[in-house]
C-alpha cells in the first residue's frame, strides 16, 4: 500500500476550510460524547438494562436481541400501537410496551445528564469554530446524540443557533424556517446563527398531544422522551421532525462544493450511509471526510474504494482518492497531528481543537472552560 503524508492531508484540509464560498457541515455520531465522559451506545445500552428492574430488563433485553437500543425503543412503540385489549406479542400488551418505553427513555436521560465533572472541551472548540466561521451559506451541524453536549457548548461560547425549534419553555418546530434557504428569496434564518440539527431526537424533546415540543431541560421521568422516531406509518404527525430534518440533510448534502466532516459516527444506520453515499457519488466537486476512531468500517471501505471523493481516515490509515495507504510520521515533529505513531485528526477532540485552530481560536483559553463546566438545568 502506498504512504499517506498526515500534516500535507491536514494542511489541504485547512486550505480548503479557509475558502468562504464552501458549503460546510458536520456529521457527529454518538461518539462525540465520549470525549466529554459520556457513554456511547454500546455503554448506553448496558446502562439502560442494569437500572430496569428484572422483569423490565428481560422484557426490554428480548427487544434488544432483535436489533440495536433504537430499534428496540421502535419494536416497543409499534407493539404499543398495533395491539388491541388482550393481545400480546413478546409477552407485553400495549400499555406495557407503552409503560417499558418511558422507563428506558428516563433511564437514557440520567445517563445522558450533563454533570459538573462532564469535560465540554472538544466540543466547545467544536463550538467556537462554529462561530467564528464567516462561510457564506451557514455552518450546518447535524448529529444522532440525543445528548445536550452541543446546546451547552454552542450557549456557553455564546453562538447563535438554530434547532428547528422556535420558543424556549415549550417550542414548537417550525417547518418553514427549516426548510427554507438562504440567498434564496425564502423566509429563513440568518446566515450566521449555526444550524444544529438533531436527526434522531432529543433528551428535551417530548411528545406532546400529536406534536413533538423541545423544553428548556431534560425530559422528567415521568415521561418518554421523543428519541428516535417510530418507523410505523399510523403515527405521521409525530414523525414530522424527524421527517423534516433527514430531507435537510439530504438537501444539505446536495448542496454544490459541500464539504461533510464526519466524526463519532459507526455508520450503522443504513438509511443515513445512503443519503451520504448518494449525495457523494452525484456530487464529485463535494468533499465527505469519514474520520473513524479504529478501523474503518466495510459498507465505507467498498464505498470510498469507487468514490474518490468520499475519503475514510484512521489514526494509521486511510483511504484518499480511492486509494488505500498507511500513514508515514512527518520528518518534523506536528504534536497537534501525530503523536505515538498515530494521525491524530479522527480522534474528535483533536478533530475539533485542529477546526478551532484552522478559525484563529485561542484553544488554550477554550480548554481552560471547557474544563470547567457547570451542570446544565435538570427536569422539575
Amino acid at each position: 500500500m502506498p504512504d499517506l503524508d498526515p500534516v500535507r492531508f491536514a494542511t489541504d484540509l485547512g486550505a480548503k476550510l479557509a475558502t468562504r464560498s464552501r458549503h460546510v457541515c458536520a456529521f457527529l455520531g454518538a461518539g462525540i460524547g465520549c470525549t466529554c465522559g459520556l457513554p456511547d451506545v454500546a455503554k448506553l445500552q448496558a446502562i439502560v438494562l442494569a437500572a430496569l428492574g428484572a422483569d423490565d430488563a428481560k422484557a426490554f433485553k428480548k427487544q434488544l436481541d432483535k436489533g440495536n437500543l433504537e430499534q428496540a425503543l421502535s419494536r416497543l412503540r409499534r407493539i404499543a400501537a398495533l395491539l388491541s385489549s388482550g393481545e400480546t406479542i413478546d409477552d407485553l400488551s400495549s400499555e406495557q410496551a407503552t409503560k417499558l418505553d418511558a422507563k428506558v427513555c428516563a433511564e437514557i436521560v440520567k445517563a445522558l445528564e450533563i454533570k459538573a465533572s462532564t469535560d465540554l472541551t472538544s466540543v466547545e472548540f467544536m463550538a467556537a469554530w462554529a462561530g467564528a466561521s464567516n462561510y457564506h451559506l451557514p455552518v450546518e451541524i447535524f448529529t444522532v446524540s440525543y445528548d445536550l453536549l452541543l446546546e451547552a457548548a454552542l450557549e456557553r461560547r455564546r453562538v447563535p443557533y438554530f434547532d428547528g425549534f422556535v420558543g424556549t419553555l415549550r417550542a414548537g418546530f417550525n417547518t418553514e424556517l427549516v426548510e427554507g434557504s438562504v440567498g434564496r428569496g425564502e423566509e429563513c434564518v440568518p446566515a450566521f446563527f449555526v444550524r444544529l440539527w438533531k436527526l434522531h431526537g432529543s433528551v428535551n424533546w417530548l411528545w406532546e398531544a400529536q406534536n413533538i415540543v423541545r423544553l428548556g431541560h431534560p425530559v422528567s421521568n415521568s415521561l418518554a422522551a421523543a428519541i428516535y422516531p417510530s418507523d410505523a406509518k399510523y403515527d405521521e404527525s409525530r414523525r414530522v421532525p424527524f421527517v423534516v430534518l433527514q430531507d435537510r440533510l439530504r438537501r444539505a448534502l446536495q448542496e454544490p462544493e459541500t464539504i461533510v466532516i464526519i466524526s463519532g459516527y459507526s455508520f450503522g444506520d443504513e438509511h443515513l450511509n445512503e443519503l451520504i453515499f448518494d449525495a457523494a457519488a452525484r456530487r464529485p466537486r463535494s468533499e465527505f471526510l469519514a474520520f473513524c476512531h479504529s478501523g474503518i468500517p466495510d459498507v465505507v471501505a467498498k464505498r470510498a474504494t469507487n468514490t474518490p471523493n468520499l475519503q475514510a481516515v484512521t489514526g494509521t490509515e486511510a483511504i484518499l482518492g480511492g486509494v488505500r495507504g498507511n500513514w508515514i510520521g512527518p520528518a518534523t515533529a506536528h504534536p497537534e497531528l501525530w503523536d505515538s505513531n498515530r494521525f491524530l485528526l479522527p480522534d474528535f477532540r483533536k478533530l475539533a481543537e485542529y477546526l478551532a485552530r484552522s478559525a484563529a481560536i485561542d484553544v488554550q483559553k477554550v480548554a481552560t472552560a471547557g474544563a470547567a463546566t457547570p451542570a446544565a438545568p435538570t427536569a422539575p
